[in-house]
């Protein structure tokens, strides 16, 4: 039984084969930065002529607003006029949607009125036909709380 003492030399002989690339990478990204310094930075503009002086007195009449009031007896009122019955409300509906240039619907639901009577207001003005509906909120009236 012997032992092989002479094979030590040969492992010690052999190179390291692997190479080292972290002095690649730091020249590598100190190049980057280098050529992200140096260029330019583009900036892309659009010549446009725009017009001088003042634009030209508008055609279009200012649309028609009506004032849907729900109170907080939810009494409701079609600009100022109060409405007595649900047909009196859809009689209003249905002659606003005939108009040839349909007027702008705001309801105005006071903070105290039902919902049931506001939701029931929204979808009699949905079911007839009106397109231009808003609900204008009066939280800027209010004092504060």
């Amino acid at each position: 039984m012997g032992m092989n003492v002479g094979s030590e030399s040969a492992t010690e002989d052999e190179g390291i084969v692997d190479i080292n690339t972290t002095p690649l990478i730091d020249v590598m990204l100190v190049l980057l930065i280098m050529l992200i310094i140096t260029i330019p930075l583009q900036t892309h503009s659009v010549s446009m002529d725009l017009p001088q002086g003042n634009p030209p007195p508008s055609s279009a009449p200012d649309p028609q607003v009506v004032t849907v009031a729900i109170d907080f007896d939810n009494s409701i009122s079609w600009n100022g006029t109060p409405i007595t019955s649900e047909a009196d409300l859809q009689n209003h509906f249905l002659g606003a949607v005939a108009m040839p240039d349909q007027p702008e619907m705001h309801i105005h639901p006071n903070r105290l009125a039902d919902y049931k009577t506001v939701a029931h207001v929204l979808a009699d003005a949905q079911r007839l036909g009106v397109t231009k509906l808003g609900i204008v909120g009066q939280d800027q009236f209010m004092e504060g709380q």
